[in-house]
């Protein structure tokens, strides 16, 4: 199982947030450090702005802040609202023609697993990931 570069990125930008939350962040500064794409990365900031888990501020002096506490943001529900699906096999998805499927013992131990992953993610939020400033290599104000 491999988690999609949105999710990945959707995590780093919430957890860079949570670690600027004295100020607002903006897509720019927020993609030179970890180096990667603009566009890419204000997918992300849209799709968590509409979740629920940012706040988007217009304007020239705009930029993004969270939207709850660190400890209000589930892990799980990150995931849940950032990955397409977790059809980890034909059987899980809409489309099955697998021949196997009504006497497959796979399907239920999968489920099983995919269940155990999510349940562990729920267990954790934002506040469990907290970084400072320093660790993203930002030195303190003077």
């Amino acid at each position: 199982m491999r988690l999609t570069d949105f999710s990945d990125y959707s995590l780093r930008l919430l957890m860079y947030a949570a670690a600027r939350n004295e100020r607002l962040i903006t897509i720019e500064e927020t993609a030179e450090l970890y180096g990667i794409s603009r566009a890419h990365l204000m997918k992300v900031a849209n799709q968590l702005t509409r979740a629920g888990f940012l706040n988007a501020v217009r304007g020239r002096s705009g930029g993004l802040q969270l939207a709850k506490r660190p400890e209000q943001i589930r892990l799980g529900d990150v995931l849940r609202v950032t990955e397409p699906d977790f059809g980890l096999v034909e059987c899980f998805r809409g489309n099955n023609t697998c021949l196997i499927t009504p006497c497959c013992r796979l399907r239920g131990l999968l489920h099983e697993a995919l269940t155990a992953f999510s349940d562990t993610l729920d267990r954790y939020t934002l506040a469990d990931l907290l970084l400072a400033p320093a660790d993203f290599g930002i030195k303190p104000a003077a």
